[in-house]
């Protein structure tokens, strides 16, 4: 595994990379594409979905894919990444993305604050947190659809856009968030629960590392492999956020703290305390470890996973 200074420089390379391929599919694509024939409605849209999209989110999806990509393909540098990876790792941000402008509204969470600053349809007006949410889900789809022109291998694409759609929605993120919104205000039990992490947190994090499988060229062992480290990441990943929300503070987490007790929301912590959170995060980690520890040649994508988990906001 490489050493923790040489990851760190990886990973900024990266994250550079994953800013460029945004703006590129993105903020100047809208520009290139509506210029100045924008109705005001649209330009204020446009506006909307670059300041959901493009501000200062971690970037975990698309670096996962990436890198799971990379994983499997044989580690190729960055200045020999196809277009159609960039194209689904702009994607798969944007349905992030829009997934979390969605879950801020009233009718959600409710929340005022995201990644330290206010929330789209505060900024926006609800009417307009919606139709962004919308516009960049449908947008997101576009990009992978243009993946078909560029690639070689449409087999690789249709398995790819099956995997994403599935996990962002009924069966997957959506399904979960809305498992989530019937369980505000009553108290469930662990196996309930355990379903909603997975679908609405977990989904999109499995479809990363098994969409970075499959463009990678990856057999169903490899992607069923990614699936379940993707699916322990997410289950860590939530137990995670869920301790946080108990022992952080809204400056250093960049939004509400409390927010679940607010929300009379059933978490992890609230059924078994932080203590057994702790452990239960360290045993999904390890088993997300195992699995991504199949393959030897696997760069960075353990430190990536480790910062993940144990992050504190």
């Amino acid at each position: 595994m490489l050493g923790k200074k040489y990851w760190r420089e990886d990973k900024k390379k990266d994250l550079e990379y994953i800013e460029r391929i945004l703006k590129k599919h993105l903020q100047e694509e809208l520009l290139r594409i509506g210029g100045d024939q924008m109705a005001p409605g649209q330009q204020k849209l446009c506006d909307a979905m670059l300041y959901s999209a493009m501000g200062s989110g971690k970037r975990i999806r698309p670096l996962l894919l990436l890198e799971t990509y990379r994983t499997v393909s044989g580690m190729p540098p960055l200045d020999e990444i196809p277009e159609e990876i960039e194209l689904y790792m702009a994607a798969i941000e944007m349905i992030h993305a829009y997934s979390l402008v969605h879950d801020d509204l009233p009718a959600m969470d409710d929340d005022e604050y995201r990644r330290g600053r206010k929330t789209t349809h505060i900024v926006f007006g609800e009417d307009m947190g919606i139709l962004a949410g919308d516009a960049l889900l449908n947008y997101a789809y576009e990009l992978t659809s243009r993946a078909y022109l560029v690639s070689a291998s449409v087999y690789r694409m249709a398995g790819a856009q099956m995997i994403l759609a599935n996990k962002a929605g009924v069966f997957g993120m959506v399904g979960g968030q809305a498992q989530d919104v019937e369980g505000t205000g009553r108290r469930m039990e662990w196996k309930d629960l355990q379903q909603i992490y997975r679908k609405k947190t977990g989904c999109l994090l499995e479809a990363a590392m098994m969409v970075g499988a499959v463009l990678g060229g990856g057999d169903a062992q490899i992607i069923s492999a990614m699936e379940r480290a993707g699916h322990c990441i997410g289950m860590a990943f939530q137990i995670q956020d869920d301790i946080l929300d108990v022992v952080s503070t809204t400056e250093e987490l960049g939004k509400n703290v409390h927010s679940d007790e607010k929300n009379e929301k059933t978490t992890y912590v609230s059924l078994f305390g932080v203590e057994k959170a702790k452990e239960a995060v360290e045993k999904y980690s390890r088993e997300a470890m195992e699995q991504i520890d199949r393959f030897p040649d696997n760069g960075y994508l353990p430190w990536v996973v480790e910062e993940l988990i144990n992050r504190r906001k």
